[in-house]
């Protein structure tokens, strides 16, 4: 017996979200720690960046007005008056009428000068330089506080923290930042599943499957910078399965099983939730691969009850766990990498239906780039994700794609080339 309804995603993420009340902890940890975290708090810069006037370029510092006129047939003659580098103190030179100091980039602009002239439109002579043309007032100057500006809102709460951003929190003087701390407790179900270090040299034994939706939970789970707690494997039985739910859900910020969700006599994981008095519970989405996917939520913490088959699994994890899990820390899904190519034959899938086709993406040898279904079917053929680059999602209004249309694709790999 199948669904006899499902409901689309962007319903059941709409209303489970009402019932997530829960925030995940919040700690306090080096920038170093801090790579793909996200901000418990907003940012404020203490100070300007950089906090002095510097020179953008090698050559001469001056007073613009000195150089006003200048040309390479009537060069105007300044005397050099010393040399600064990074890091001197900008008191070391106090520039007079006609007067230049030699500079480094990055180095600190002496007193009185407003502008530097790169080395390109001089000529040095001894102790003095040509200047060949004029320099406005501030020309080839890195102002004061033009990267950051004291008292700015630098980041906000909720933002993802990139390698880039390490480096400007670095240059603000910040060392340590408040980050979401969030645990996702893992549990996979079914009396088939033996764990990899178990799995006897010739394979597993007739009847057992090797448990590997474990890995790519734990993987996408880490992949958003959260961190996964691996519980074990729990079998058919929903008394078992309701207890170590009820247990992981007091110790972390939320859950993920993995198992048990099909509808029929083997529903293990979805009795067992309700046995847990869950505020909200959907079982079964629109979407295929994973359509017994489904969430529940108990004291504000949601469940995402995923399929026990890998490819279903990173399916529902990526429609429904992720969405809720970056809500939990005021988070958004980052930009992904979209091709456009021609469809290399037909594409056909359910009304009503949203589905996520995987495919092979490759440039022909004619130039164009090509999109090659790999498997319509099959939510267990995981290494369709190993062979294949792309995503070809097929919307709900939709019974597929005709050969030769031109489709967007998901990219998750670099496209091949034919040949």
């Amino acid at each position: 017996m199948g669904f006899k309804e499902t409901k689309t995603v962007d319903y059941v993420l709409n209303e489970a979200i009402k019932y997530v009340r829960h925030r995940p902890g919040v700690t306090e940890v080096p920038i170093s720690e801090a790579l793909y975290k996200y901000l418990a708090e907003d940012i404020v810069a203490r100070f300007d960046v950089p906090s002095f006037n510097r020179s953008a370029v090698d050559g001469y510092a001056v007073r613009s007005i000195d150089t006003f006129g200048a040309s390479p047939t009537n060069p105007i003659i300044l005397r050099v008056i010393g040399f600064m580098s990074v890091g001197d103190d900008p008191g070391k030179y106090v520039l007079g009428p006609g007067e230049a100091v030699e500079i480094s980039t990055g180095a600190p602009l002496p007193i009185n000068a407003d502008a530097v002239v790169m080395y390109e439109d001089t000529r040095r002579i001894g102790d003095y330089v040509e200047i060949l043309r004029p320099v406005p007032p501030m020309g080839n100057v890195s102002r004061r506080g033009e990267d950051v500006r004291a008292n700015e809102v630098m980041f906000r709460r909720g933002m993802r923290l990139l390698p880039w951003d390490l480096g400007v929190l670095a240059s603000m003087g910040i060392y340590r930042v408040k980050v979401y701390s969030v645990k996702v407790a893992i549990v996979s179900t079914g009396n088939e599943l033996i764990e990899v270090t178990e799995t006897p040299p010739d394979g597993p034994p007739p009847g057992k499957v090797i448990n590997s939706s474990r890995f790519v939970i734990e993987g996408l789970v880490k992949s958003l910078g959260f961190d996964p707690v691996y519980l074990g494997i729990v079998r058919d039985n929903v008394d078992e399965i309701a207890e170590v739910v009820r247990d992981a859900l007091e110790r972390y910020d939320a859950v993920v099983t993995t198992g048990g969700v099909s509808v029929g006599k083997v529903d293990y994981t979805v009795k067992a939730i309700m046995k847990l008095n869950p505020e909200y519970l959907n079982h079964g989405l629109s979407i295929r691969p994973g359509r017994p996917n489904s969430i529940a939520v108990v004291n504000g913490k949601p469940i995402f009850m995923l399929s026990g088959f890998p490819v279903a699994a990173a399916t529902g994890f990526d429609v429904l766990a992720k969405p809720i899990l970056l809500h939990m820390v005021g988070g958004e899904d980052e930009p992904k990498p979209i091709i456009r190519g021609i469809l290399t034959r037909r594409v056909s899938t359910p009304v009503n239906t949203r589905s996520f086709v995987r495919v092979r993406v490759y440039l022909g040898k004619d130039g164009r780039v090509y999109v090659e279904p790999l498997a319509l079917t099959g939510s267990g053929i995981l290494s369709t994700l190993v062979r294949g680059n792309g995503i070809l999602i097929v919307p709900e209004n939709r019974e597929g794609f005709d050969e030769g249309d031109e489709v967007e694709v998901v990219l998750i790999r670099p496209i091949y080339r034919e040949g």
